[in-house]
């Protein structure tokens, strides 16, 4: 497709860090054009429509509580429906609940079950409380250690981290170790206890969707992939757009094969499975998140997202996401878990569609700056990977590098 010869800014990429700078820079009044390599915007944030389902490409959710997004988004044109705030845990006995008592009080009875006991729920409760109320530089400046660390330390009780946050925070980060860095998985906990995880009505492409209707469509050009990028000039398939600044705001590796200088990030992949059955065949509270805390099989989380959001499934059917860390094929695995975890019921359950995402969430190791360099040379770099693994993360990247930019003009936004 055509792009045009030139613009005040080019920003590479229509995923949120990209659209979210390019927002930042037409609202100033800065002449932008937005070059993305893929049929549609959104990037790693996008939905499916299949036979009257929402697929969002891979289980993905979005909390109100995001410093960035809480700016920018309209919350409720996006018409948020939030999961309920507690974890069903499934073992050898009866399920077990943890659950926020401030909205979840009928649930409070079934905290006797949790695996490692009520104490070991209050110490982690405590722990999560301290990171949403302390002040926001005293949770960052906390020794950096692996989070795994932390929550033994903490909660003084190996079954409840093994059984209850292992598989739970497994599925937020993408890795089973827990070698996340505490200074991210702090104010991830932190997100959780100030918001509620939600889905939008009309799924997670709508949040990029919302940011790209403020940028304005014709700023915007897909099927545009970029072959070379420098400080003034970007070249597509289909010509050269000089520029006066270029903003790459795409993923870490896509990122470091168009700049000199971007260290390459490693990936913790991701797959989804999606069922349809009737809503009778679910047999836990539907709003709720259920992992299995003896991990007997490769799932680390099963949400039921049209019990939640009910736009994604029509027909009176029950759409289920059921994910797990890693790339997998193997759907009858997937069903086997699913048939520990439910009962025999799960059998019936119609498998509508398979997600691998391989590069799901950059790897955020201890020791990761929990804001990373966008100078290259140059060429101003945006993406989660320059921030934290997250659609804050990317978003507030988004809004660094325009920040740069308007500076470097010198107009105030």
């Amino acid at each position: 497709m055509s792009v045009p010869d030139n613009a005040q800014v080019v920003v590479v990429g229509a995923g949120l860090a990209g659209l979210n700078a390019a927002r930042e820079l037409v609202r100033a009044g800065v002449d932008v054009v937005v070059l993305e390599g893929a049929p549609d915007i959104g990037g790693r944030v996008s939905t499916d429509e299949v036979d009257g389902l929402l697929l969002d490409r891979g289980f993905q959710l979005y909390n109100p509580a995001y410093p960035e997004a809480r700016r920018v988004l309209d919350h409720d044109a996006l018409s948020l429906h939030g999961f309920g705030r507690g974890v069903t845990v499934l073992g050898e006995g009866k399920p077990a609940v943890i659950a926020d008592p401030r909205s979840e009080p009928r649930q409070a009875w079934r905290l006797a079950n949790l695996p490692g006991g009520i104490l070991a729920g209050a110490r982690f409760a405590r722990y999560a409380a301290e990171c949403a109320f302390l002040p926001v530089d005293r949770v960052k400046d906390r020794p950096d250690v692996p989070i795994s660390e932390v929550l033994t330390r903490q909660i003084r009780g190996r079954r409840f981290t093994d059984e209850v946050l292992r598989p739970f925070l497994a599925g937020v980060f993408g890795e089973w170790d827990l070698a996340t860095s505490r200074h991210y998985a702090d104010l991830v906990l932190r997100s959780f206890v100030r918001g509620t995880p939600s889905l939008p009505a009309d799924g997670m492409i709508s949040i990029p969707r919302q940011l790209a209707a403020d940028v304005g469509p014709d700023r915007i050009h897909c099927d545009a992939p970029v072959l070379q990028v420098t400080a003034g000039m970007v070249r597509t398939g289909a010509g050269v757009t000089t520029a006066d600044h270029v903003i790459v705001a795409t993923d870490g590796s896509t990122a470091a094969d168009l700049v000199s200088g971007v260290p390459r990030p490693v990936w913790n992949s991701l797959t989804t499975w999606y069922f349809t059955l009737d809503p009778a065949d679910f047999g836990l509270e539907p709003t709720l998140l259920a992992v299995d805390g003896r991990r007997r099989g490769p799932l680390v989380n099963v949400a039921a997202v049209s019990a939640v959001a009910p736009h994604y499934a029509s027909g009176g059917r029950l759409l289920v996401a059921a994910s797990a860390v890693g790339r997998s094929s193997d759907d009858e695995a997937a069903r086997r878990h699913l048939r520990v975890m439910f009962g025999r019921r799960a059998q019936d359950w119609e498998l509508v569609a398979r997600y691998e995402i391989a590069r799901a969430l950059p790897q955020f190791g201890v020791g990761s700056p929990l804001r990373g360099a966008q100078d290259f040379d140059g060429v101003l770099v945006a993406g989660d990977h320059r921030d934290t693994p997250s659609i804050q993360g990317a978003m507030a990247s988004g809004r660094r590098a325009a920040a740069t930019v308007l500076d470097r003009i010198g107009v105030r936004p």
